[in-house]
């Protein structure tokens, strides 16, 4: 109890004397404070100041970079002026500049030189000054991968000489990237297996030409499938009874996406095609031709947007007479049959035809439901009842 009481009165200098006595627990190995910062936090005072400054003086809000792609401001060599000063050259205004550099910070990294070399491979493909830096605003990234430029301009060559047009090869340089930093060498073979391919096939010789160029300005990234894999699907879908020309169809259908399917996958699609429209093989492969994207898309998905449309009161007979209704989302499809109501169009009446296509294209034929059903009756051979 003395102890207790003598314990409590003890304050200041005296409760410190105190604790000397004690024997203290295992210390805790704790580095100085000025030590204890994570990695990024100690970078983060490292900001390459010139870099800062040279952004700053080209109206770029640093912030964007800081939140969005900080490891640009930390690297010790950097391009700001000169990359700045390639853009002027082209056309840009300062403004232009602020948004490229900002969007694409990782710009002030690469070598002038670079830069230089890239900007005269798109100049291959663009028709002035003026366009190619449209497209320089528009697709910084892919301007700024500077890596493999003799490969790049080995296969736009390659397909200038194929007879693809520029714009579309500037096209593929901007949205696909990736297929001019395909060694050129495998985009050859894969252009020569997809001609053999057609002509196999029973394509015409005289129309060869126009279908590859028109399947490439639909899916260049076709030519990143493999020749066999060419040939897997190929095989398979014979192997299931479709012929020649319907193979060809399905290959143009789909744009060449077929390639990127696999057997086992398109199996079971069409088995349970099969199954759930109660039809023959013959009839299950005109159906496919006629819906290719009953290949593409698992069995729970058609399940599901099949289930969708029956909920709505459309019958089996329907989705099979227009099968290119499962294109759509439940989502899409409850959405058009709404407005489609709107007009007093009772679709489980009639014909799922109304319900398909592009966004674009079912509001212009919406447009045209509406504009007819507006317009008045008028038989101008009529007797008008008049009250006298």
């Amino acid at each position: 109890m003395l102890w207790r009481t003598s314990w409590k009165v003890l304050t200041g200098p005296q409760l410190c004397r105190l604790r000397l006595y004690r024997t203290p627990p295992p210390a805790l190995k704790i580095r100085p404070l000025a030590c204890v910062t994570y990695e990024t936090d100690s970078r983060s005072n490292q900001e390459n100041t010139r870099t800062v400054a040279g952004l700053h003086a080209c109206s770029v809000d640093v912030r964007k970079i800081r939140r969005l792609k900080p490891w640009v401001l930390l690297e010790a060599d950097t391009h700001v002026e000169e990359i700045a000063d390639i853009l002027k050259e082209l056309g840009a205004s300062k403004t232009v500049v602020a948004s490229i550099l900002e969007r694409c910070p990782e710009a002030i990294v690469c070598s002038p030189a670079a830069v230089k070399a890239k900007r005269e491979l798109w100049q291959m493909v663009c028709k002035s000054e003026a366009e190619l830096i449209r497209l320089i605003e528009q697709f910084p990234e892919p301007f700024f991968t500077v890596k493999d430029q003799e490969n790049q301009k080995l296969n736009v060559q390659f397909f200038q000489e194929l007879g693809l047009k520029n714009v579309v090869i500037s096209r593929f340089l901007t949205t696909a990237s990736s297929i001019f930093r395909n060694p050129v060498a495998n985009n050859k073979r894969m252009i020569g297996v997809l001609q053999e391919s057609y002509l196999h096939l029973g394509g015409s010789p005289a129309n060869a030409k126009v279908w590859l160029l028109k399947l490439l300005s639909q899916n260049p990234f076709i030519v990143l499938s493999s020749p066999m894999a060419v040939d897997q699907i190929l095989k398979f879908l014979q192997g299931q009874g479709f012929t020649d020309s319907q193979v060809l169809q399905l290959l143009s259908k789909l744009k060449g996406f077929l390639f990127q399917l696999q057997p086992g996958s398109i199996q079971n699609s069409i088995s349970f095609a099969k199954t759930t429209f109660e039809c023959t093989d013959r009839e299950l492969r005109q159906l496919v031709v006629d819906c290719p994207v009953l290949l593409c898309y698992p069995a729970p998905v058609l399940e599901e947007r099949i289930q969708a449309l029956l909920k709505e009161g459309i019958s089996m007979a329907q989705i099979r007479e227009s099968p290119m209704v499962l294109e759509l989302t439940p989502q899409i499809v409850q959405y058009r049959i709404r407005k489609l109501n709107s007009l007093g169009y009772r679709i489980k009446d009639g014909h799922l035809a109304s319900l398909n296509g592009t966004k674009k294209e079912f509001e212009a034929n919406f447009s045209k439901m509406q504009a007819k059903q507006g317009r008045p009756l008028f038989n101008p051979v009529a007797q008008l009842d008049v009250d006298e």
